[in-house]
């Protein structure tokens, strides 16, 4: 039978030119599918066991951890929130100390000065009892109490500003993607409810912490940290004050050309939703 298909492999598909015109889709199709499944990777493939020294209590414990470079990066709200293809690296940022239950985000776990770790371990590590497990997949249900242990430490150890306003923002977005996995309404407007005290906390939080605290915060520059408190100002309702924070970075000649468009999207999402107030 002359082959249909002749000719594909000066074209580089060579491998077609062997299909049959009515061949069985059915099985085709389990092939391609059993084929794609083999290619994508489990979320157990992106981590590894990454071994910690707490700080308070002088234990060494594992945790999972990202392996850095695998996760790919696909995206970011306009809160600077990350998406990445096949994990979510945001649930693994919170590490725990198993045995007087310390936490903390990873760049802020250690050092602590003698002071904290007294008050962290007279107001949390005499009274820790629940188990914490590290040597697991962490759900959103497990990521977002590690934040919110993590938050507890931050303010009993007297942190800065800038770090609790951050752990809000953190678990703010994990509420976030637990809405994108729920199917429950009621559910979700729970979720939200909570997103958004986290978003005012984090608002406050990073408004205290750029007037009294010397750039970097967290890593942000100065156009970075109004552009993000600008999002939020957008997210929870102060739209008049995000309005101003915009326009200070699309007017700034300092502002690279980057985050002025990054300036000019955000100014067009406030314009959008406070259009949409009755």
């Amino acid at each position: 039978m002359a082959n249909l298909l002749a000719g594909l492999e000066d074209l580089g598909l060579g491998k077609l030119s062997d299909m049959e015109v009515y061949g069985d889709v059915e099985k085709a199709k389990k092939a391609a599918k059993a084929e794609s499944e083999k290619k994508e990777k489990t979320e157990e493939e992106y981590l590894f066991d990454k071994t910690y020294t707490c700080p308070v209590c002088d234990e060494e414990f594992k945790t999972m951890a990202v392996r850095t470079g695998k996760a790919q990066l696909i995206g970011t709200d306009s809160d600077l929130r990350p998406h990445y293809k096949g994990i979510d690296p945001l649930k693994y940022d919170a590490v725990v100390c198993p045995r007087c239950g310390y936490a903390a985000l990873t760049r802020f776990f250690a050092p602590l000065s003698g002071s904290q770790m007294r008050l962290i371990m007279e107001q949390i590590s005499k009274k820790f009892q629940a188990t914490i497990r590290s040597d697991k997949v962490f759900t959103y249900d497990d990521a977002i109490l590690r934040h919110r242990l993590s938050l507890a430490s931050a303010v009993v150890k007297h942190s800065k500003v800038s770090e609790r306003a951050y752990i809000c923002l953190k678990t703010a977005w994990l509420l976030r993607a637990k809405q994108e996995e729920c199917t429950r309404e009621e559910e979700k407007a729970e979720l939200h409810a909570q997103e958004q005290e986290f978003l005012k906390t984090a608002y406050e939080g990073f408004t205290e912490a750029s007037s009294k605290e010397d750039y970097p915060i967290c890593g942000m520059d100065e156009m970075t940290m109004l552009c993000l408190l600008a999002d939020l100002g957008r997210r929870i309702g102060k739209y008049d004050e995000a309005g101003r924070l915009i326009s200070r970075v699309i007017t700034s000649p300092s502002a690279p050309e980057r985050i002025k468009n990054k300036a000019r999207e955000i100014r067009d999402l406030i314009k959008a939703d406070s259009s949409g107030i009755k």
